[in-house]
C-alpha cells in the first residue's frame, strides 16, 4: 500500500503521460495527489491508477488535469539515434507528437526527454533546462531536458559523486529501451515535492 504524506498540500489531478513504470505517478500519490499514468504499454508493476491506451484517446474521455508530465518516446528524437533517424518520417512524427502534447490545454506542463533534436526541429517548444540523475541522488549521467510552463525549474536535491554513464552501457536486450526510459526515483520525488 502506498503511504500518503501527512503534510498539507493542495490536491491536484496529475497525469503522467508515456509512463508505464509508475515512478512519477506514485511519487505524486505519496504526496496526496490524485495521480494517474497513461501509456500504450501496461503498467509494470500493475496498477489501477494506470490507463493502458493512447494519450489523446484518454484526453478525449477526461481532459481535466491540473498538471501533465510527459515522457514521450525518445528513440527517434535523441542524438544517439541520428544514424538511424536523421531525415526520416519517424523523426518528423516524433516531433509532431511532442508538439501535440505541448499544445494540450493544461496550465502546468512538463515534457522531459534526453538530449536530442527537439530544440532544432520544433518551432513551438520553449528552450529547455537540463538535469542529471547525479543531482538527485543517483551516481549516473543522463543529460535530460525539461520543457515546462507554469512550473518552477527543478532544483537539485542530492548531488552525489560516482558519476558514470552506466545507463548508456547497458548490454543489448529485448527490454533495454524500456529499462533506459524509467525515471530515477530521486528525480520523480523531486518533481512531486517541487511541482506538487
Amino acid at each position: 500500500m502506498l503511504m500518503v504524506a501527512s503534510e498539507s498540500v493542495e490536491r491536484m489531478r496529475v497525469l503522467v503521460a508515456c509512463e508505464f513504470s509508475g515512478k512519477v505517478r506514485d511519487a505524486f500519490r505519496a504526496r496526496g495527489h490524485d495521480a494517474y499514468s497513461c501509456d500504450i504499454l501496461p503498467a509494470s508493476p500493475s496498477s489501477d491508477r494506470h490507463h493502458t491506451m493512447d494519450l489523446f484517446a484518454l484526453l478525449e474521455l477526461d481532459s481535466q488535469w491540473d498538471l501533465i508530465i510527459a515522457h514521450p518516446p525518445c528513440t527517434a528524437l535523441c542524438v544517439s539515434g541520428n544514424r538511424h533517424y536523421a531525415g526520416t518520417e519517424a523523426r518528423s512524427q516524433a516531433v509532431k507528437f511532442v508538439e501535440a502534447i505541448w499544445n494540450l490545454n493544461c496550465e502546468k506542463m512538463a515534457v522531459e526527454n534526453p538530449v536530442g533534436v527537439l530544440n532544432s526541429f520544433s518551432k513551438i517548444l520553449p528552450k529547455p533546462y537540463y538535469i542529471q540523475p547525479w543531482q538527485f541522488g543517483h551516481g549516473e549521467t543522463k543529460k535530460t531536458g525539461i520543457w515546462s510552463r507554469g512550473l518552477p525549474q527543478l532544483i537539485p536535491t542530492n548531488v552525489v559523486e560516482g558519476r558514470e554513464a552506466r545507463i548508456h552501457k547497458m548490454p543489448p536486450s529485448q527490454d533495454r529501451g524500456l529499462l533506459r526510459s524509467i525515471t530515477y526515483d530521486g528525480i520523480a520525488k523531486a518533481m512531486a515535492e517541487q511541482w506538487g
